[in-house]
């Protein structure tokens, strides 16, 4: 009796079960079923079957409670099964898109799979594993990606591996959950070799970074050690050497340039650059490239720029992200309202840029 007593307890309220019928949801198979006492048939909440006028359903915790008041299973759901059945069978189902993650698979092929509607079967597969078909199925691709990756394959044979139709949909998805392009998430600078130098500039101690293809940090801070653990933290797999005029001769006259450019002196100068980011950050910043000196934007406008004017934050967050100061002016970008801003090496320096640059145009 006590049993009885406490399974009725657990049953959800009847409003909720009467709403749970009305959309034959599947996430309420095995919490209760409902019997139509002018049928004498019991079924289970996503039963498919015409729905009975209100006046004539009973609930019950399970179905020997409803037995036990008369009635009899509906043979349309068998809902004395239909939580172990749903749930062995979605199951069953996300083994096969594991196995096949490689493949196209769309709603209405993976629904034939199981036999059952499309619309059905996502309600079905959502209730039971938490997620939509095609969410399950995109991390399948992703957990292939990263294991290509990790192994040492190109891209490219990773991409092709995972089942991507385009490196376009693969680099969206790969900046969503990697947080880097996957050549980045795949080498993290390992066997790179990463020359620096240093300078004490107008605006304070800057510390200047390049590879072989571009120069790929550029920061103030406060010492030239603090810089040097910053630029080692970001690039933890790399070589990080002090430059030398035999070894990296153009990364001196780089940063001699960018010396008299925060003096005031010189033009922003034209340097090769190495981006490392996600997809959308790197939009961002070879957005801001093109804004001509003197120019200012709001975040606003760099998100519309780029194609993407709902992602202002995501904008916002680009320029935040940047490591490589002025050479990637993400100091132009202001406020909607006209304010400053932030700025990651502090108000007073984009200040001092700004003018400098406003000074220049106007000479």
């Amino acid at each position: 009796m006590k049993n009885a007593e406490n399974r009725k307890a657990q049953m959800p309220d009847e409003p909720v079960m009467r709403a749970a019928i009305l959309d034959r949801d599947p996430r309420f198979d095995g919490k209760f079923v409902y019997g139509v006492l002018t049928t004498g048939v019991y079924c289970r909440p996503s039963c498919a079957s015409r729905t009975a006028n209100a006046a004539n359903i009973r609930f019950f915790p399970d179905a020997a409670a409803a037995e036990s008041a008369g009635l009899r299973p509906c043979k349309r759901c068998d809902p004395r099964s239909a939580g172990d059945r749903h749930i062995g069978l979605m199951q069953e189902l996300a083994r096969y898109i594991e196995k096949h993650a490689d493949q196209p698979l769309s709603l209405k092929t993976l629904a034939k799979q199981a036999q059952l509607s499309p619309a059905y079967l996502q309600r079905v597969f959502k209730g039971a594993l938490g997620v939509s078909p095609k969410a399950y199925h995109d991390a399948a691709r992703l957990r292939l990606l990263k294991g290509a990756l990790k192994a040492g394959k190109t891209v490219l044979d990773s991409i092709n591996e995972a089942g991507f139709q385009s490196t376009s949909r693969i680099y969206g998805h790969a900046t969503r959950t990697l947080g880097m392009t996957p050549s980045t998430y795949r080498s993290g600078g390992a066997g790179e070799t990463i020359a620096y130098a240093f300078r004490k500039t107008a605006l304070g101690p800057l510390l200047m970074a390049a590879t072989e293809r571009g120069v790929c940090f550029a920061q103030f801070g406060k010492s030239e050690q603090s810089l040097i653990e910053q630029l080692k933290g970001e690039f933890p797999k790399a070589m990080v050497r002090e430059s030398d005029a035999t070894q990296s001769p153009a990364l001196d006259a780089w940063i001699a340039a960018l010396e008299a450019h925060i003096d005031g002196s010189a033009p922003r100068p034209d340097v090769p650059l190495d981006l490392r980011g996600t997809a959308f950050q790197i939009r961002v910043w070879r957005f801001l490239l093109n804004v001509p000196e003197g120019d200012l934007l709001s975040y606003t406008e760099v998100a519309s720029g780029i194609g993407a004017p709902r992602s202002v934050r995501g904008a916002a967050s680009a320029c935040a992200a940047n490591r490589i100061a002025i050479l990637v002016p993400c100091h132009r970008v202001l406020r909607s309202d006209g304010g400053l801003g932030g700025y990651r090496w502090g108000i007073e320096r984009k200040r001092v840029l700004i003018d400098h640059e406003r000074a220049r145009r106007a000479s």
